[in-house]
């Protein structure tokens, strides 16, 4: 059974999609199996894998019952659109409502090594679900004021869940996300996140830069369209590898596989003209 990570914020606008978006990336480009579910009814993460909206069936399919995620998976990515959020009207007046993800992925979890889910930008009952899910809990924050209270209310809904319904859940790690470090304010966010949290914060730090917003709208990973802020990821990717037992043999360094039998991956890294991933430099914050 494969491992799974909920990326949730408390907010939107903490770049948690494009967290999953580029980690997705990094991890497939290193060999590692990974499935992406996108539980947003907004459908962000599948408009950035440049899936059509009205696509049928969707994780909505999947929770409500009319669809196994067998069906819905499209290149390792079950869609999402505004019918989940039905869906999620559907499933509050259920018995069991918190455990309808797990039981739906109990079906595919041998499949894929990685299952990375995009929680809604709110604490509610799909980020809950998602929760129920996973076994590790990624919690993004923006380098701003209110950084330190959001990163607290999400890790209270994520000891919820671990309490009363899911006891092998635990914190990844809380990533500071879309910071200007030259600026006092990110620097701020930073430390205050380092007191209250310690070694739950990541060390990688990912930089602000217009680039992400570019990269959404052409649908084009960052690791592609700007290579030298995607070594952010790179860096975030080992670090989430390092925690995740199991997988720590994945590391990406230097956007290779260090992966033991992971040789082929590793090769065609080296070798894909739309791969980004070989030696890549890092350059001055954006």
């Amino acid at each position: 059974m494969g491992r799974s990570i909920a990326v949730l914020s408390q907010k939107g606008g903490t770049g948690k999609t494009t967290a999953v978006r580029t980690l997705t990336d990094a991890f497939r480009r290193s060999g590692i199996r990974t499935l992406a579910i996108d539980l947003d009814p907004q459908g962000n993460l599948s408009d950035y894998f440049d899936h059509v909206p009205d696509v049928e069936p969707t994780i909505a399919d999947v929770l409500c019952g009319r669809s196994h995620p067998a069906e819905a998976i499209r290149r390792d990515l079950i869609s999402a659109n505004l019918t989940l959020a039905e869906a999620e009207l559907m499933l509050g007046g259920k018995m069991g409502r918190e455990l309808a993800l797990r039981r739906a992925l109990a079906e595919v979890s041998d499949d894929y090594e990685l299952i990375l889910i995009d929680c809604p930008p709110s604490l509610g009952l799909l980020t809950l679900n998602a929760l129920v899910a996973a076994d590790r809990a990624l919690i993004t924050a923006e380098a701003q004021y209110f950084a330190l209270r959001g990163v607290e209310q999400a890790i209270d809904v994520v000891e919820l869940a671990r309490d009363g319904l899911n006891p092998d859940l635990s914190v990844l790690g809380v990533l500071l996300n879309l910071a200007d470090m030259r600026t006092v304010h990110s620097r701020e966010a930073l430390a205050s996140l380092k007191e209250r949290f310690h070694e739950l914060v990541f060390s990688t730090v990912v930089r602000a830069s217009i680039a992400y917003a570019e990269s959404a709208e052409r649908t084009t990973s960052i690791l592609d369209h700007r290579p030298d802020l995607g070594v952010d990821y790179l860096a975030l990717a080992d670090e989430v590898l390092e925690r995740l037992p199991g997988l720590q043999d994945a590391r990406i360094v230097g956007g290779r596989s260090d992966r033991s039998g992971s040789a082929e991956a590793a090769s065609a890294l080296t070798t894909d003209p739309h791969s980004s991933l070989t030696s890549l430099p890092h350059v001055p914050e954006m």
